[in-house]
């Protein structure tokens, strides 16, 4: 299962989490793994082309982390939501034994 975390501060998003896979198919044919993966990598990539909000991503074996500076903008606001309902799509039609989706304030 892909766990995902997203943590915000007074309503603010400071980071999101994935860990996991799905485990809905095998390697490579695995389309919510897949959907999860493009969401996120298209996510963080259009952060850094289109937004000055940005701290920082990574990547290593089935775990994707987000940060963002203290301060955000208006577009990586709304990035930040077109992330959380994409996301939320994929765990409503595929559903949460493949994809828990998480909200942490902290």
């Amino acid at each position: 299962m892909i766990k995902i975390t997203f943590q915000k501060q007074n309503g603010e998003y400071k980071s999101v989490i994935s860990e996991g896979h799905a485990e809905f198919a095998e390697s490579g044919e695995d389309i919510v793994c897949s959907a999860v993966s493009v969401l996120l990598i298209n996510t963080a990539n259009s952060l850094e082309s289109f937004t000055d909000s940005l701290l920082g991503s990574d990547s290593d074996d089935g775990v994707l982390t987000i940060v963002l500076k203290d301060t955000i903008d208006e577009k990586a606001r709304v990035l930040m939501d077109s992330l959380k309902l994409g996301l939320e799509t994929v765990r409503d039609e595929y559903g949460e034994d493949y994809l828990q989706i998480d909200y942490k304030e902290v």
